[in-house]
C-alpha cells in the first residue's frame, strides 16, 4: 500500500474486499484468505514470497 500510495478503500478495491477487512488485516484481527493473497500477488504484479518478505523485488 505504502509503496503504490494507497489508501486502506484504494487497496481494497483493488483486490475486492471491503476497507474494513483491510483494517482487521492491518490490525492483526484477521488474516487474508488464500483467495485474496492470490489476488494481491496478480493484481500488484509480485510472489507470495515477495508479499511475506522472503524475497526482494
Amino acid at each position: 500500500m505504502i509503496d503504490k500510495n494507497l489508501s486502506q478503500e484504494g487497496f481494497a478495491k483493488i483486490i475486492g474486499v471491503n476497507q474494513t477487512t483491510i483494517s482487521q488485516w492491518l490490525l492483526g484481527k484477521k488474516k487474508p484468505s488464500y483467495d485474496n493473497i492470490v489476488s494481491i500477488c496478480k493484481n500488484f504484479n509480485i510472489s507470495p514470497n515477495e508479499l511475506f518478505g522472503f524475497e526482494e523485488k
